[in-house]
């Protein structure tokens, strides 16, 4: 899609600076999140576990996806300031990037559901338990996200939105709306609840039977785990529901105005509070952050005498 580089003044809202303004610091809080927990699970060994690979793959999509919504909000700023309406080369590729980060960060949470019920109901299937298969799911989920970012592109299907200043799919009914809806949110969404709602039943009848203790307690711990990945999922869904009233608005020709630059405010709320989430799903970090917390230098106090 080609851009015209002369811009053209437009009324600008009062509320549209500060939004924008607080659109940019909270990328700027997720992506120094992101990169401080990336950081130790790195260097951390205690961190180089299939778990946290599994972890460490949802931060880097967050990261990713919040210096996609720094860059967006950074040039949302600029021609709010200046009251200008104008395309720009990282718009159409900004936008295909969020639609395609959100995928791959929804599909992250699932892989990550599957491997906890896969140890719990399938102990002995221990290829598939290993770094390798769980390395081969992350790259396709990434390369269908690189897919989906070049069909987005060349099928013309994000826009330059005057009104939000913004390049994002416009909210219309019509069949990749559906699609989009069923493909991001919906699938991974539903696979994760009948994992957990699977994983619940079965931790009921171990609980029936003479099962080893240890046995059990492993099951009722990983389920705590897909307890809290159902948790944070579902919060992310309610942070998303203005943009999925708004969607459904679009299909009667009613949605308001600026509608995405509201659905945006709670998009950058979500960056901060996932980050923080995915912090109580990986103990290893965690525990991790709290000995460097409670660790305390040794002050040593010369005596005289």
């Amino acid at each position: 899609m080609a851009f015209n580089n002369d811009s053209t003044t437009i009324d600008i809202e009062p509320w549209f600076i500060p939004i924008d303004i607080f659109k940019i610091s909270c990328a700027i809080i997720a992506i120094i999140l992101a990169l401080i927990f990336l950081h130790i699970i790195l260097f951390e060994k205690s961190c180089h576990t299939v778990p946290m690979l599994l972890v460490s793959n949802s931060y880097l999509a967050q990261l990713i996806y919040a210096i996609d919504v720094l860059l967006i909000a950074l040039f949302t700023l600029q021609n709010d300031r200046k009251q200008n309406q104008f395309g720009y080369s990282f718009c159409i590729l900004g936008g295909s990037i969020s639609y395609a980060i959100t995928m791959i960060q929804m599909y992250s949470y699932l892989l990550q559901a599957i491997y906890r019920y896969i140890t719990v109901i399938y102990p002995s299937r221990l290829f598939w338990q290993s770094v390798r298969l769980q390395t081969i799911l992350i790259i396709i989920t990434w390369i269908c996200g690189t897919i989906y970012i070049i069909v987005l592109i060349f099928t013309d299907q994000i826009i330059y939105l005057i009104d939000d200043q913004i390049c994002q799919m416009p909210l219309r009914l019509s069949f990749l709306t559906i699609f989009n809806a069923f493909y991001i949110y919906m699938f991974p969404l539903g696979a994760i609840m009948v994992i957990y709602f699977k994983m619940v039943l079965y931790v009921r009848e171990m609980g029936k039977r003479a099962t080893p203790a240890n046995t059990l307690v492993r099951a009722q711990r990983e389920l705590r785990m897909i307890h809290r990945i159902v948790t944070l999922v579902l919060f992310l869904m309610v942070l998303g529901v203005p943009y999925v009233l708004f969607i459904l608005m679009s299909f009667f020709n009613s949605a308001p105005k600026y509608h995405f630059r509201i659905a945006y405010i709670f998009i950058v709320i979500s960056l901060v509070f996932m980050m923080i989430a995915l912090f109580q799903i990986a103990e290893p970090l965690k525990a991790s952050i709290m000995k460097k917390v409670r660790r305390r230098p040794i002050n040593i106090v010369p005596t005289f005498t």
